[in-house]
């Protein structure tokens, strides 16, 4: 079917302009869709004299893929991406620290830490050039099936309908195109926040991305310029709300304490906000005509810095769908194509957020057993090449397959 089939239909919208619709919206028109983004607002533009964004993301080179596939990494890397090269990790109560470098499995950098304000400002700013249309000022409300010609029609809060073949939900976590829809998520919630800031430290960090395991959550230091890094600090709920109370002076003592003093002296140098922790996954990634991506598909425990990545991996994989449609004169991904992505990215999502969350689990237990265990393990990893390039694949944001993720999660497709 030929996508100029009938006028005034859109190929695909895409709901929700954060990084993962931003870049999917971008990388469809790229193939020659006609493509719709809405999103209520544009996002804010980013400026080097202004304080940094506190939400930051440790991009993978999977994820650096993708951006220069769509022309927009080189207006990312120019302006302020700290490229790490190595990791240290180490347990409070167990075990001794383990480094990673790049170049144990021949890479050049395990990964750049960017503000998502900057990443937002690269993708928009490529929109503006391209045929996405914009509709800024909406929400999407309600989704239908035209029965007599398949296609859709999206119903927006101020009254519109947008006739389309495909829609997808970035919508983020809360996403309601998913709960009209249907699609029951499972999770937990954490009981936890994680707490972030920028910090100055009196040691170099030396290009590398440390995070300390605590008995009471990860603290990770993430190196953003000069002996500067945003930090991480994952914290009960009532003891992050503590944490971000207290004055400059006590919360520097206590990171610092709670850091092992790793990088010397430390100086606050932004505010400090605290966000909410949870694991959820969506038991379906595509319902009908509705496409999952992202925080609408699957949020994880930040403790890996892997979100966006998982996100960002979900539009690689629909673009690959999109492009297989193409070759086969279909205007966007049918059946078999939407099939192929829901099963992959179901599979994958759910690899890491089980990951992520048996890590946190064993993190967070005070008994004597995990505790061993946990010693145990970095010391296997430390000593083994294989499972060292494991670790670093892991963190560069490839994650192994399994066919059939069950565990209390149904994969329908």
């Amino acid at each position: 079917m030929s996508r100029r089939v009938r006028s005034g239909v859109t190929d695909v919208v895409v709901v929700g302009g954060g990084i993962v619709g931003a870049a999917a919206a971008l990388g469809m028109a790229q193939q020659g869709l006609s493509v719709k983004l809405v999103e209520p607002r544009r996002p804010p533009p980013w400026d080097a004299t202004s304080a940094p964004d506190l939400r930051v993301y440790a991009i993978s080179p999977a994820s650096q893929s993708l951006f220069e596939q769509l022309g927009v990494w080189s207006a990312i890397q120019s302006r302020r991406a700290q490229a790490y090269r190595h990791m240290e990790v180490w347990d409070a109560v167990a075990g001794r620290p383990m480094r990673l470098s790049a170049q144990e499995d021949g890479r050049e950098v395990l990964g750049h830490i960017v503000e998502s304000r900057l990443i937002l400002d690269a993708l928009w700013a490529a929109l503006e050039g391209s045929d996405v249309r914009q509709r800024l000022g909406a929400s999407a409300v309600a989704l239908s099936v035209d029965s007599d010609s398949l296609l859709r029609r999206l119903q927006l809060s101020d009254g519109e309908t947008i006739t389309t073949r495909l829609v997808v939900s970035a919508e983020g976590a809360n996403s309601p195109l998913r709960r009209a829809q249907g699609i029951a998520t499972q999770g937990r919630d954490y009981a936890q926040q994680g707490v972030v800031c920028f910090v100055e430290t009196e040691s170099d960090h030396a290009d590398t991305a440390w995070q300390r395991f605590l008995p009471t959550g990860p603290l990770a230091f993430l190196p953003f310029g000069e002996r500067r890094c945003s930090i991480v600090w994952t914290l009960p709920t009532p003891e992050a709300t503590r944490v971000c109370r207290l004055p400059p002076a006590a919360f520097e003592s206590e990171l610092e304490r709670a850091f092992d003093t790793r990088l010397g002296r430390i100086r606050l140098c932004s505010e400090r906000v605290g966000f909410p922790l949870r694991m959820q996954l969506a038991e379906r990634m595509v319902e009908g005509p509705l496409v999952l991506m992202g925080d609408a598909a699957h949020a994880v425990h930040p403790l890996a810095g892997q979100g966006v990545n998982l996100g960002l991996a979900d539009v690689s994989e629909w673009l690959a769908c999109v492009a297989a449609a193409r070759t086969q004169q279909l205007a966007v991904p049918g059946s078999r194509g939407l099939a192929r992505y829901a099963r992959r990215r179901r599979s994958d999502s759910w690899w890491a957020a089980q990951t992520f969350d048996a890590i946190e689990r064993i993190y967070s237990a005070p008994q004597l057993f995990p505790s061993l265990l946990r010693g145990h393990a970095f010391s296997l990893v430390s000593a083994s090449a294989w499972l060292r390039r494991q670790v670093i694949g892991h963190a560069s944001g490839q994650f192994p397959r399994v066919k059939n993720p069950s565990h209390g999660m149904t994969c329908t497709l």
